[in-house]
């Protein structure tokens, strides 16, 4: 795919960045400096951060008769080290190298799997000798400590001296290691974690304090870089501030038992960060799936979402930062995606799902976008991303964005980058009667000459949802050459079930009973279609979407509403 100029000097500005913090960290690693920033090595572990993280014991049992299940992968060891197979996957190879499973055996709280996870550790330290490969990428490095010394209780009790130096000198060399390197790390959450790391052994490795302000400097910078007004991640993505914050929440209990007090701009992170997260959250518990939102689990966000106090529990109805509105009347919520993408090099999760929307009924999703694909489908994520597995518009069979397919930049930023729309407005209208939100994109512009607006209403009661999409030109009239056939997609979760009522409606029954009618005008023809659900655990599953189908010669409006369906209306 061809560049523009913007993107070619983004490809330029990225290039010379990475050269800076390369011979940034080629300086530091020089025998002049590896003396201030090697590592101290680690005589003791003063304090063993909480592990917010969720167990699952079960994993003890996998282990036990010779698996090892990670990124939603499980490997057949047949007697052989974990660490001397062939990987399945990268994703499986980054969680194995980064020891976040030993909460799993940690949770079980028997002995035997807790002297096999430090035997694992032992082991895996008489491997890599040599500080390369995956297992030395400054996020897995930093996952590692974060894991390793998190589960010191474990790994430490009973192990003679010898075992504990090795140990204790492996932790020393890695802080080292991750000093010189972190720079290396991608943009984002990868860069921000090294971080956390660093301040995180600072507190709790002996003989690291001296490094702890400037690794608590160097956060702080990215803490306000990467977290917006608003409290959304950079990215657009809701996901990745969940995990952010089980990382940082135990920085400030450690800064309290070396009695240090926290930087408030931590604390500030954190606030905002959780209630952004309150934001994005619908009624069935879940964050709305967009850019990158893949499978979760709402106990686990609740646990999250546990420590906001009342103050962060405050609602807000629209994150203009981040380009989220939130629609909220009676037990109904609708979020609805009113940005543009993220930065080229942070977008290699976003969707093309310019005004998309989401809806729930209770607790009970009506509406759902596909959501990003785990770990183990990622064959599914280039479909996943298209304006077509949104609840949106699509326009002649393209997305509202696209996939950049550049191999430099690809490199650059370890994955594909999405492009436009450039331009995307809003107004939001909190008033009495109904809430409203209008928003607009130019991603069909340049390509067909077309503005998109969608208009959602919610009825004060939030028992009907109304909806007008438009096409048309950025001003005046337009005549198309020829009429461009467009597709409204409505995606039904799995679990509503979808009937033909009559002409152009819909019924559609929830798991509860509860039946919504799906309505629109004669302006477009109406089809019951299949869908996929990417964010399922057990990968995507079949699901159905409603579609609305015409053509446009230039300018053309399409209203559709969804509405309970009481005993007069049946």
């Amino acid at each position: 795919m061809s560049l523009n100029v913007s993107e070619r000097l983004k490809i330029r500005s990225l290039s010379v960045e990475r050269l800076r913090r390369r011979a940034v960290t080629l300086t530091l690693s020089s025998p002049f400096l590896r003396w201030r920033y090697a590592g101290n090595g680690a005589d003791q572990i003063l304090i063993v951060p909480q592990e917010l993280r969720a167990a699952d014991p079960s994993f003890w049992t996998e282990v036990s008769h010779g698996y090892f299940g990670l990124a939603a992968q499980i490997a057949d060891l047949k007697g052989a080290s974990v660490f001397r197979i062939t990987p399945p996957s990268l994703d499986w190879e980054r969680e194995l190298h980064g020891f976040g499973w030993l909460r799993h055996l940690a949770a079980t709280e028997e002995e035997e799997a807790a002297a096999v996870a430090r035997e694992l550790v032992l082991e895996w330290i008489s491997l890599k000798r040599i500080s390369h490969g995956v297992a030395y990428e400054p996020e897995v490095v930093a996952r590692r400590l974060i894991s390793w010394i998190s589960q010191a209780n474990m790994l430490l009790e009973d192990l003679d001296a010898r075992a504990y130096t090795q140990i204790m000198s492996s932790i020393g060399q890695q802080i080292g290691a991750l000093r010189t390197t972190w720079r290396n790390a991608p943009d984002g959450v990868p860069r921000m974690i090294c971080l956390i790391a660093l301040v995180l052994t600072g507190l709790s490795v002996s003989g690291h304090d001296k490094q702890l302000k400037e690794a608590e400097t160097a956060l702080i910078v990215e803490l306000k870089r990467q977290i917006l007004d608003d409290g959304g991640h950079i990215s657009r993505s809701a996901s990745v501030l969940a995990d952010l914050i089980i990382d940082l929440l135990p920085l400030g209990q450690c800064f309290g038992s070396r009695a240090l007090v926290a930087p408030d701009e931590i604390n500030a992170a954190i606030k905002k960060s959780l209630r952004f997260l309150r934001f994005m959250r619908l009624g069935d518990g879940m964050l709305a799936r967009f850019n990158g939102v893949s499978t979760g689990s709402p106990a686990a966000l609740a646990t999250v979402l546990g420590y906001a106090s009342d103050g962060e529990f405050d609602i807000m109805p629209v994150a203009r930062q981040s380009g989220y509105a939130r629609l909220e009347r009676g037990n109904t919520v609708v979020m609805t995606d009113v940005g543009s993408p993220p930065p080229l090099e942070l977008s290699t999760e976003a969707q093309a799902g310019a005004l998309s929307f989401e809806m729930t009924a209770r607790q009970y999703l009506i509406f759902a976008n596909g959501g990003f694909p785990g770990p183990a489908d990622h064959d599914w994520d280039s479909v996943a991303r298209a304006t077509a597995s949104h609840n949106a518009l699509c326009l002649a069979e393209t997305s509202s964005s696209r996939l950049i397919r550049h191999e430099q930049l690809e490199s650059m930023v370890s994955g594909l980058p999405i492009r436009g729309p450039d331009n995307v407005a809003f107004e939001f209208n909190d008033g009495p009667a109904q809430v409203e939100v209008t928003a607009t994109h130019d991603g069909y512009l340049k390509r067909f000459g077309l503005i998109h607006t969608r208009r959602l209403s919610l009825s004060p009661k939030g028992d009907k949802l109304e909806g007008i999409d438009t096409l048309e030109p950025p001003k005046g009239t337009l005549r198309l050459k020829q009429d461009l056939p467009y597709a409204i997609h409505f995606h039904l979760h799995p679990d509503c079930r979808c009937q033909s009522a009559s002409h152009g409606h819909y019924r559609l029954t929830l798991p509860n009973g509860e039946t919504w009618i799906f309505a629109t005008d004669d302006t477009a023809q109406t089809s019951i279609e299949e869908s996929l659900y990417f964010v399922d655990s057990a990968g995507p599953r079949p699901s159905l979407q409603i579609v609305l189908r015409g053509t446009t010669f230039g300018e053309t409006a399409v209203h559709w509403s969804v509405r309970v369906e009481t005993t007069d209306s049946a």
